[in-house]
């Protein structure tokens, strides 16, 4: 199964971290939201998107990629995320409803927690620090292998 990862991760780098560990247990081809409008995604069965959770949405340019693509009726998707708190998680409900009109069967999410300094959080040193974490990695992978039997 060809495996495809798009991915943003820019501050601290926790879901470029994570988006490593899925892609070594799926054999995956890992793109970064940048340079993943010069990779046809029509050639993958199964295609990661991911970002970090900023105020219960993923980034706005993933949405926007997602919405550019064409309909990939047949495909599935999974979904991934890192965030500083688990106040607000609709981020992946949104996700999923770009990613179903689409036509992409999504078979899969996750998420944990990550480093975080945005804002106000700077000044106290930032939360979760040391995430993702050997434990968050060894959960991410196996995210991964449940993902290779759908």
């Amino acid at each position: 199964m060809r495996t495809l990862i798009v991915y943003v991760s820019y501050h601290h780098r926790n879901t470029e971290k994570i988006a490593k560990a899925i892609g070594e247990v799926l054999d995956a081809e890992l793109i970064s939201l940048e340079s993943a409008k010069l990779k046809p995604i029509s050639d993958f069965d199964l295609i990661g998107f991911a970002s970090g959770n900023y105020f219960g949405r993923f980034d706005k340019r993933l949405i926007a990629y997602i919405n550019g693509l064409p309909e990939k009726s047949g495909r599935s998707a999974f979904i991934f995320s890192t965030h500083g708190s688990d106040a607000n998680m609709k981020a992946h409900e949104e996700l999923r409803r770009h990613l179903e009109e689409k036509g992409l069967k999504v078979v899969g999410e996750w998420h944990c927690r990550a480093f975080d300094t945005f804002g106000p959080l700077r000044l106290l040193g930032g939360i979760n620090k040391g995430r993702p974490n050997d434990e968050d990695i060894k959960d991410a992978k196996k995210f991964a292998e449940g993902l290779r039997t759908k």
